[in-house]
């Protein structure tokens, strides 16, 4: 059988590691995926839209730490990818995004070729870390290759290549090279010395140090938990959430000051903080309105970071992982003032019982989840009130790659990212936690779930219509509930439908046991959460004005 660029795409992917890949099969990318099935070493997990597809791609990547691998159709099929490449980037995902094209002789001319759109490169550039155009069948091994390294080279992100479908077609010799190939991504950026002298020096003038973990510090484990040990107070992004076990007293995970007074009062007597690869995000700060400590000193490798949203005394431009190392070793002997490590353990037990009393109904929901769930439980949320209260603040997570959500806050992701989470870490179960507004936008992909036999537990937090809207229409808008209110589907219906067993939760009380019983065997299951039986959710900050 005649080989061509489709199965030189197919045996790249095998050759540099990929074992799985997201997409939809399409007339413009058929040749590749042929490759791919033929050879039958990549599992081909098939999504019912692009968009759910790079969602799963990028979510496959957060926790398996790989490259995530999406293939899409063209045109059309390649817009729909957008948003999951859009979110891959504000995640910092490696996905490696394969898009098909009209011919050659075809493209730019306007002359109404099938999924024809003016410019694809040009938005999928616009979109993406990098965007490459193979149009010939000599360039096809040469740019996957920088593509793929692209997208794994720090700072990660979301890289795009179109390849027409004639250059797919085209026959070729194979590349002796695909027996030996091996992708050379450059080593991790080492700090200088005298960089790291002076970081250590303003660190040992501090008596009351945090250090803020952001989403860059996955791998940064060992030295930032070396750091707390020595004295440091410890809060993470949400992104950033589980480099540091959060059951340790010293560590607020997610609890991280945004309508939470008893943070935002501590900070104020801090006299450091130490920023690891965090973009300090305003959706996190309430736009920027949570004062740090002034003495801020930030840690990146990327150089555009330094001040972008928090102005910063110092700034070291390194791998993280490099320059807590390098400071650890040079503050030995170094301690906080006496008292220090108490005062902010005991913060942490105030600071979380007073945001779980704000919580109304919901106030036991998440140490019900965290008892009832393996403490290596995958936790993937979609933007919903539950995921913007406790789920991203109170529910403990224990490792660097237990939290996926979409962090550039749009609904609909979360059901996708989750799919290929669990996809990305076998053997844990993965749960994910929507409300029924973003359910509804991806709902298509439960089939995706059921068809793959995903473990994964769908928790979909039903008030019957936008529940954040409400509270910005109660706050701002004079309570006049413009257009969020609901209809939706039957979901234990729905859920015999798609042939998984479902439950419902209508009392407080039984939500942790049901989500474990949920999430015991194989496979994907749902579990409705009846808000409109349990109660309103009450006002959080910005929304409670007390609270801000």
């Amino acid at each position: 059988m005649s080989y061509n660029v489709g199965d030189l795409v197919a045996e790249f992917l095998s050759a540099i590691g990929v074992q799985t890949v997201f997409g939809i099969v399409s007339v413009h990318n058929i040749p590749m995926l042929d490759g791919i099935g033929r050879r039958n070493t990549i599992r081909f997990v098939m999504a019912r839209g692009e968009a759910g597809a790079a969602h799963m791609a990028d979510g496959y990547a957060r926790t398996h730490g790989g490259l995530g691998v999406v293939f899409s159709s063209t045109g059309p099929g390649a817009a729909n990818a957008v948003p999951g490449l859009v979110e891959a980037g504000f995640a910092a995902s490696p996905v490696l995004h394969i898009t098909g094209q009209t011919g050659t002789k075809f493209i730019g001319r306007g002359m109404g070729t099938a999924h024809e759109v003016p410019d694809q490169i040009g938005m999928l550039r616009s979109v993406s870390k990098a965007a490459f155009q193979i149009l010939s069948a000599q360039q096809a091994l040469g740019i996957l290759t920088q593509a793929a390294v692209a997208a794994l080279t720090a700072p990660r992100g979301p890289v795009s290549v179109e390849i027409p479908i004639d250059v797919q077609r085209t026959v070729i010799e194979r590349p002796a090279a695909l027996d030996s190939l091996e992708l050379v991504l450059p080593g991790p950026l080492v700090p200088s010395e005298a960089a790291l002298d002076a970081l250590a020096a303003v660190v040992r003038q501090a008596k009351r140090p945090i250090l803020w973990l952001g989403a860059g510090a996955r791998e940064a484990g060992g030295p930032a938990r070396a750091l707390v040990e020595m004295g440091f107070g410890a809060v993470s992004s949400w992104a950033g959430r589980g480099t540091i076990p959060e059951d340790h007293p010293r560590n607020l995970g997610g609890l991280n000051g945004n309508g939470v007074p008893a943070v935002q009062a501590f900070y104020a007597g801090s006299d450091l903080m130490l920023v690891a690869a965090s973009r300090l995000r305003g959706h996190e700060t309430s736009e920027f309105s949570v004062k740090l400590p002034g003495n801020l000193v930030q840690i990146d490798i990327d150089p555009a970071a330094e001040g972008r949203t928090y102005p910063c005394k110092m700034f070291v431009h390194g791998d993280v992982g490099l320059v807590l190392e390098g400071l650890v070793r040079r503050l030995a002997g170094w301690a906080p003032e006496a008292g220090f490590a108490e005062e902010f353990a005991a913060m942490k037990v105030k600071a979380r019982a007073d945001f779980a009393a704000s919580m109304g109904p919901y106030e036991t929901f998440p140490a019900q989840l965290r008892t009832a769930l393996p403490r290596d439980v995958v936790w993937a949320r979609d933007i919903t009130i539950n995921h913007s209260t406790w789920g991203n603040r109170l529910f403990e997570l224990y490792g660097p790659r237990d939290s996926v959500y979409p962090i550039g806050a749009a609904i609909g992701a979360g059901l996708p990212i989750g799919i290929g989470a669990a996809v990305g870490a076998p053997g844990r179960r993965t749960v994910v936690m929507t409300g029924d507004g973003g359910f509804f936008l991806t709902l298509a992909e439960l089939w995706t779930a059921v068809q793959d036999k995903v473990d994964i537990t769908i928790v979909v937090m039903n008030d019957s219509g936008y529940g954040v809207i409400k509270h910005i229409q109660n706050s701002l808008y004079g309570g006049r509930n413009f257009f969020a209110d609901l209809m939706g589907p039957d979901l234990e219906k729905l859920a015999g439908l798609a042939g998984m067993p479902f439950w419902r939760v209508d009392r407080a009380d039984a939500f942790g046991a049901t989500v474990a019983e949920a999430s015991r065997g194989s496979g994907p299951s749902l579990v409705e959460v009846d808000m409109t039986a349990i109660g309103v959710f009450p006002p959080y900050a910005p929304y409670d004005k007390k609270r801000s």
